[in-house]
């Protein structure tokens, strides 16, 4: 469970969860890796940003192989979900403290 009171309560994938493109229960997936990061991040409290990088790399990479479900399903992640997901990721950096937190650097090892 999240105890970050701001991100508990965030609807993450937010345009992706609209969008009757997105297959929902695949959205689901996505946003429990998301769920999973913050959880991660308050057990783990990473002191700085190469620690922090370590775990959003690795929620990146189960994006990378959920790219693949969505595929199967004539779904992909293209141009908005591209921009949601990372627009969750630098949103997850800044609540726990992570101001200046690069993006690109948070999600560099995506294949979407």
């Amino acid at each position: 469970m999240i105890a970050h009171p701001i991100l508990a309560k965030r609807e993450f994938l937010a345009e992706m969860v609209r969008d009757p493109y997105f297959p929902n229960h695949l959205v689901g997936r996505g946003v429990a890796v998301l769920r999973e990061l913050c959880e991660r991040i308050e057990l783990e409290q990473p002191a700085d940003l190469v620690a922090l990088t370590r775990l959003t790399h690795e929620a990146t990479e189960s994006f990378n192989r959920l790219q693949e479900a969505f595929d199967d399903e004539g779904s992909e992640i293209e141009t908005v979900a591209r921009e949601t997901i990372a627009s969750d990721f630098e949103f997850i950096a800044r609540a726990y403290g992570f101001e200046h937190a690069d993006v690109e650097e948070l999600i560099a090892p995506r294949d979407w």
